[in-house]
């Protein structure tokens, strides 16, 4: 099996790269696998004590691998969406219930389920390549999913505007408005000051720690999750989304939009 996860480890710090770029690093099924067998082995590492999540190429994550949903054959596509919707779901809470803080470093655009994972890090660092746009109801969806882990970050505000306009911005808003914690120019030098900081910790009182931060998005996931998954997976096969997402691959306006509104399509 290809790596499409890369798994190493130096010091106190567990590096995760999604190492997938001919998609976007998008989240295949394969991917989500390794990226899960990676955060288990870095848990049960007794010498790491923090997770960076990183990326290879210019994208940090373009969200669901789409190709998947349309190789399948013979099963219903509500059913596809669902089950999609789901492994999004248990990955998300996967890294927000780790016993180690998860740092993402970015460094490249973050679209539909890439924003899931920056929601579900403990801190995330943005460099200057980084651009952000939630553009689901562009194509006829929502951010569904990963809303579990952005509503608890952003500011009711900035989600409104940022759901509703699908405008691109870039890392200094993305920490002015609370999606990213820091916003820098030199991505490595800022993650390795967090994790040999985070390094000085012990076991007991990182994850102790950490708990306290992530308690109420945990009840967010068991409150809201599955409610999400059936409406991201209802929204996927409606007639508004596959228009939505064929005027985007053929590269022209859905048939709601004025002649010029084509844009990048977020998905998720």
């Amino acid at each position: 099996m290809d790596a499409l996860v890369e798994y190493s480890v130096s010091g106190p710090s567990a590096r995760l790269t999604l190492n997938s770029p001919h998609n976007r690093n998008a989240l295949s099924t394969t991917l989500v696998t390794q990226l899960h067998q990676g955060l288990r082995d870095a848990a049960q590492d007794p010498a790491v004590r923090v997770v960076v999540l990183g990326h290879t190429g210019g994208t940090f994550c373009a969200g669901a691998d789409l190709s998947e949903n349309s190789a399948a054959s013979g099963g219903d596509p509500f059913d596809l969406a669902a089950a999609q919707a789901k492994e999004m779901t248990a990955l998300l809470r996967t890294i927000v219930s780790s016993p180690l803080p998860v740092i993402a470093a970015v460094n490249g655009h973050v679209r539909a389920g890439g924003f899931g994972l920056v929601g579900a890090c403990d801190i995330a660092v943005a460099g200057p390549r980084s651009t952000f746009a939630l553009t689901e109801a562009r194509i006829g969806v929502a951010p569904s999913i990963i809303s579990l882990t952005l509503l608890p970050k952003l500011s009711p505000r900035a989600a409104a505007r940022y759901y509703l306009t699908g405008e691109t911005f870039d890392a200094a808003v993305a920490a002015e408005i609370g999606l990213v914690t820091i916003a820098t120019d030199d991505v490595d030098a800022a993650v390795a000051k967090l994790a040999a900081d985070i390094g000085r910790g012990s076991p007991q009182g990182l994850a102790a720690s950490k708990a306290l931060t992530t308690a109420a998005v945990l009840e967010g996931f068991d409150r809201d999750a599955e409610r999400l998954a059936e409406e991201s997976a209802r929204l996927f096969v409606s007639d508004e989304a596959r228009e939505g997402m064929l005027a985007f691959l053929q590269k022209r306006p859905p048939s709601w939009a004025p002649p010029a509104a084509i844009d990048d399509a977020g998905r998720n």
